[in-house]
């Protein structure tokens, strides 16, 4: 196989999309992991409260409790943590318990969930912790580390929590009233199908998780508390739009598009990995049209029948929505995935159908790797491949040159915007690979690019987020996929470790 470089140009890597991401995977990592927190609340509020399926007063008592303090401190401990380890997440657990204080304390501000003020507060204070640790670091007497650590950290966090509770939490709910009001609104004038415009081109880039944790679902927790549901959680969440889309391929598509999308249907729509069907969307730009038809149509669907979630259903497989749909919103619900589907997969099948014949004639016969050269362009430069890695004796190992030494490759990391959906897919399929070619001693695992630590040899990415993992681990060597479900470029690797150890056919 023929050497293949990274071709370097004047645009820095990154650009403005890799740091909106940034931002959004940050939003959302303060929330992902704690999702079975969320899901905990919203079966025992389906359940116990009054409205519910059998009502319970005593544990309809955990609903406020779990609602105003456990959810928004889970948060705000994450989100430290994500700065400054444990030590950042027990300060800013600290300062937002400030927050929460006062807006339960204060009966204008009582009955809003603090989770914004979570997202604000917690890494704020972790920075803060940081900054005031590094004034001393290595300065201290031995034997009093302890004593030091402890009480700069004590400190820190009361200060943090004495000014979180006077100053901060009313800017918090004069934002977050702001915000639910601006929702409200929309709902009144019959334009939140109009989100779809920019939520579905936005999932596409890989903001899905940062939309839906990092701004629907405080909005939604908030709104489900008030009224026993909300929309807002099936916003990003339906499952229909993919869904449709990938039927229009089932039907209408060409050559390896065509032959995936049956097996990329079950992982998405049952699953709930959504990010399967945004290589189908990159392969032919236009299909968003198909996909924001979807939303909008799902979106008015639930606004028409008054139906919604009684909180976040993620993964967004249809199990886990019809799981934590409000009693009386089944109806709705259904019907939203069922019309949503339907209008993507009319409007894809038109598409797909008008420009079939052009795509044959260009050679484009649904070939999947279109969304790389479409993604490349966007880029203003060529996207890292494994040819270089097989090649003798030269690998990309995301370096300005893309050339190195070849390294023996025994961890591999599947890196993913949350770390759990695509990449778990990813890794599953190629660990499979390299178990039935006989090579042993190689660890294939999944995790969140803002997770890397830089040990891996080899990390894999879809190609619209290989740039962040190359600026979380320079040293590792990097491969770009389209498709995580069904990439040659697993077989590629697969021979890479198997020449690593000498195993033969």
């Amino acid at each position: 196989m023929t050497s293949t470089t990274t071709t370097t140009s004047t645009t820095k890597p990154g650009g403005a999309r890799v740091r909106v991401q940034r931002f959004g995977t940050f939003l959302s990592g303060m929330v992902m992991p704690n999702i079975p927190a969320f899901i905990a609340w919203g079966l025992i509020t389906a359940l116990f409260i009054d409205t519910g399926w059998t009502p319970n007063a005593q544990l309809a008592s955990l609903v406020a409790p779990i609602l105003y303090f456990l959810l928004p401190l889970l948060i705000a401990n994450t989100g430290g943590r994500m700065i400054y380890d444990q030590r950042g997440g027990v300060v800013a657990t600290i300062a937002t318990m400030g927050i929460i204080t006062a807006t339960m304390g204060d009966p204008v501000f009582s009955g809003s969930p603090m989770f914004l003020g979570a997202m604000i507060a917690g890494p704020i204070a972790a920075w803060l912790m940081k900054k005031v640790d590094s004034i001393w670091d290595g300065k201290i007497k031995a034997g009093f580390e302890m004593l030091v650590n402890n009480f700069s950290a004590g400190i820190l966090g009361a200060i943090l929590a004495i000014i979180a509770y006077f100053g901060l939490a009313p800017i918090i709910q004069a934002i977050t009233t702001a915000l639910g009001a601006a929702v409200n609104w929309l709902v009144d004038a019959g334009l939140l199908p109009l989100a779809s415009i920019l939520i579905e081109p936005a999932k596409v880039l890989f903001l899905n998780n940062a939309i839906n944790h990092g701004v629907l679902t405080p909005l939604a927790l908030q709104q489900s508390e008030e009224t026993g549901k909300s929309v807002l959680f099936l916003l990003e969440a339906n499952p229909g739009p993919g869904l449709g889309l990938l039927l229009a391929f089932t039907f209408f598509g060409l050559g390896a598009a065509k032959a995936t999308a049956p097996g990329a249907i079950i992982i998405q729509f049952f699953g709930g990995i959504h990010e399967i069907y945004f290589p189908y969307v990159l392969s032919k730009p236009v299909l968003l049209l198909a996909v924001i038809a979807g939303g909008m149509s799902g979106v008015a669907t639930n606004v028409i029948f008054g139906s919604g979630l009684v909180s976040v259903a993620s993964p967004g497989s249809i199990f886990a929505i019809l799981a934590v749909t409000e009693r009386n919103s089944f109806l709705g619900v259904i019907l939203s995935v069922l019309v949503a589907a339907a209008v993507s997969f009319v409007v894809a099948s038109v598409i797909l159908r008008a420009s079939r014949k052009r795509d044959i004639a260009a050679g484009n016969a649904g070939d999947l790797s279109a969304a790389v050269a479409a993604t490349q362009a966007s880029k203003g430069k060529e996207s890292s491949v494994l040819g270089g890695l097989v090649s003798e004796g030269t690998t990309d190992t995301g370096s300005a040159t893309g050339t190195g030494t070849a390294t023996l490759v025994k961890n591999i990391v599947f890196a993913c915007d949350a770390g759990m959906g695509s990449s778990a897919m990813g890794a599953s399929v190629l660990r499979n690979k390299i178990k039935k070619a006989g090579v042993t001693d190689v660890t294939v695992t999944n995790q969140s690019i803002a997770n890397l630590t830089g040990d891996a040899d080899l990390v894999i990415t879809h190609q619209d987020l290989t740039d962040r993992a190359r600026q979380k681990s320079p040293n590792s060597q990097h491969v770009s996929v389209d498709n995580f479900m069904n990439s040659p470029k697993y077989d590629e690797v697969v021979e890479i470790v198997k020449r690593n150890q000498g195993v033969t056919e």
